[in-house]
């Protein structure tokens, strides 16, 4: 179950930031996030111990726990000073809950054509807060149903921690929300239908990997990147405890968990938002897409001269082979290198019939689902790679 993996290049997402480089080795801008890394600790001193070196320090000197904390932490537990200099390298300014519920009521207003009956409303006497709605969500007079709820696409865009699609806890205050049904996060909410409508485990797990399936997001800097991948899985096992226990859970943990991981790993992904391309490389990606277009150029050229060249031969007396024409030559693309791609993301509901009445697990081939170029997919130009 590889959190920290990034398809395009086959290999770890990076750090895609300074905030850690006074750390030492391997914690530069291109340096790939470790498992050895994100488990480590660091002193109010900034030395870096091992999980390893950490125990031990803290088994020998338990009063040394409090000079520790975790290398990869929540926006809400930084320092004022780290979230002031995030905000003004990289514009990183997190979302309260109560925000990313009103836009998120805004989308389901418009899905469902009506504002009434929802997930929530407002509180008339705190815009900071919101009454739930605990009766299940009806879906008459909308002409769908809760399937097609479910598998509707949802993308946070620069998704940072990804508090719009997962509410786990505020982004900027860090209060964690317990009821998983309450949560105002658009992978959340489809979750919630998915239990309101499911009452068998085996069912419940195809539906909200459907949900999951089609929730997305990307993030320019890595650690926040890992931070919204744990949230939607974390977010996927505490709506299953939710609905059916965690002893149900414990017993069905690794058959469920590493096809959630999967997903996750392809649904958010690391990349610059402006390039359609990895963070830190938009030279290179720029010098690919000039490449193109001078690629584009050359064959619109080769083509006009073959049509000339046809339309010649067919009005000559004597043909091509008297005219002593230089030979054409087809322009053969420049490949593409690995830093200068464009990020690639899968289409997992490709080919599904979600309304199939025997739709099963089975259905659903995730490992060899569509690869697209998520610039391809903007650009409304589907080549599949």
């Amino acid at each position: 179950m590889n959190l920290l993996k990034d398809h395009t290049t086959q290999q770890n997402i990076y750090w895609a930031t300074e905030s850690y480089a006074d750390y030492g080795e391997g914690f530069a801008f291109f340096d790939p996030i470790t498992i050895d890394k994100i488990t480590s600790y660091v002193s109010v001193d900034g030395v870096v111990l091992t999980k390893e070196q950490y125990e031990e320090d803290i088994k020998q000197n338990p009063d040394d726990k409090s000079k520790y904390q975790e290398i990869i932490r929540p926006r809400a537990v930084k320092s004022k000073e780290e979230q002031t200099q995030r905000a003004k390298d990289k514009a990183e300014v997190f979302t309260p809950s109560w925000i990313c519920n009103a836009q998120n009521n805004l989308i389901d207003e418009a899905w469902f054509g009506r504002k009434e009956g929802l997930f929530n409303s407002p509180d008339p006497d705190n815009p900071h807060k919101w009454i739930n709605n605990e009766e299940q969500i009806s879906f008459e007079g909308t002409g769908k149903d809760w399937k097609d709820y479910v598998a509707d696409m949802r993308l946070e865009t620069t998704c940072g921690e990804a508090p719009y699609l997962a509410n786990r806890y505020d982004a900027v205050t860090g209060e964690y929300n317990d009821v998983a049904k309450f949560r105002i996060g658009m992978l959340d909410r489809k979750l919630r239908i998915v239990s309101e409508n499911v009452k068998d485990s085996k069912e419940w797990i195809l539906w909200a990997k459907i949900a999951l399936r089609s929730t997305y997001g990307f993030e320019w800097q890595g650690d926040n990147l890992l931070l919204a991948r744990e949230a939607l899985f974390y977010t996927f096992e505490e709506h299953y405890v939710e609905q059916f226990g965690e002893k149900k859970f414990n017993q069905n943990k690794m058959r469920i968990m590493p096809g959630v991981a999967y997903i996750v790993s392809w649904n958010l992904w690391q990349m610059d938002g402006l390039t359609y391309g990895l963070p830190g490389y938009e030279d290179m990606v720029q010098n690919r897409k000039q490449r193109e277009e001078l690629y584009q150029a050359k064959l619109k050229d080769y083509e006009r001269q073959i049509k000339e060249r046809a339309e010649i031969a067919q009005n000559s007396l004597f043909g091509l082979d008297e005219m002593n024409l230089p030979e054409l030559v087809k322009p053969i693309p420049e490949p593409v290198q690995l830093f200068e791609q464009y990020c690639l993301i899968k289409d997992f509901l490709d080919g599904v019939n979600i309304k199939k009445a025997t739709l099963k697990s089975q259905d659903f081939h995730d490992q060899s689902a569509p690869k697209q170029t998520f610039e391809s997919l903007v650009n409304n130009n589907k080549t599949q790679q």
